[in-house]
C-alpha cells in the first residue's frame, strides 16, 4: 500500500482577486460560502497545507437581507469596557447605519478562533456600495445564488 502523494507545486503563487455581489442575498448563506472560497476549497487543487492568496471583494453590503422577523428582532451587542456600558442595537438600524459591520460580524462568526482568524480576515475588503478603490488588480466575479 504506497501513502506517498503526488502534489504538484507551483513556485509563483499568483493572487486571485474574487468579487462578490452581495445585492440581495441572504446574509448566512453568503458568509458560508465566502469562507469556503477563503479556504480555497472550491479549487480542485485544494491542499490544507498548502497556503493559498485569495483575496474577496463584497460590495453592495448595505443590500444584503435575512429572513422572517430577524429584521426587527436580531441583535447586535458590544461593550465600552464601563459600567453600564452594553450598547445593543438591532439588525434594522445597524444596517441604516454600519451596513458592512453587520458582515463583518456573520464571517468572523465562521472563522476559528485561533491566529489564522486575523490572517484570513485581512483578505476580505467589504464595501456598502458598488465603489471600490481595488480597481488595478484582475477580478473574477463570482455569482454565488
Amino acid at each position: 500500500m504506497n501513502k506517498n502523494k503526488t502534489i504538484i507545486t507551483n513556485n509563483k503563487i499568483l493572487p486571485y482577486w474574487y468579487i462578490i455581489d452581495a445585492k440581495n442575498k441572504n446574509l448566512g448563506r453568503l458568509s458560508s460560502q465566502i469562507i469556503h472560497i477563503l479556504y480555497n476549497k472550491h479549487n480542485i487543487e485544494y491542499l490544507p497545507c498548502k497556503k493559498n492568496n485569495i483575496n474577496i471583494i463584497i460590495i453592495n453590503s448595505k443590500k444584503i437581507y435575512i429572513t422572517g422577523k430577524k429584521y426587527e428582532q436580531k441583535t447586535y451587542k458590544r461593550h465600552s469596557g464601563k459600567s453600564r456600558g452594553l450598547k445593543i442595537e438591532i439588525f434594522k438600524n445597524l444596517q441604516e447605519r454600519m451596513p458592512n459591520k453587520i458582515l463583518k460580524h456573520a464571517i468572523q462568526g465562521m472563522l476559528p478562533k485561533n491566529n489564522s482568524n486575523k490572517k484570513l480576515f485581512k483578505k476580505i475588503k467589504i464595501y456598502q456600495d458598488k465603489i471600490y478603490p481595488c480597481i488595478s488588480q484582475t477580478l473574477i466575479s463570482l455569482k454565488i445564488n
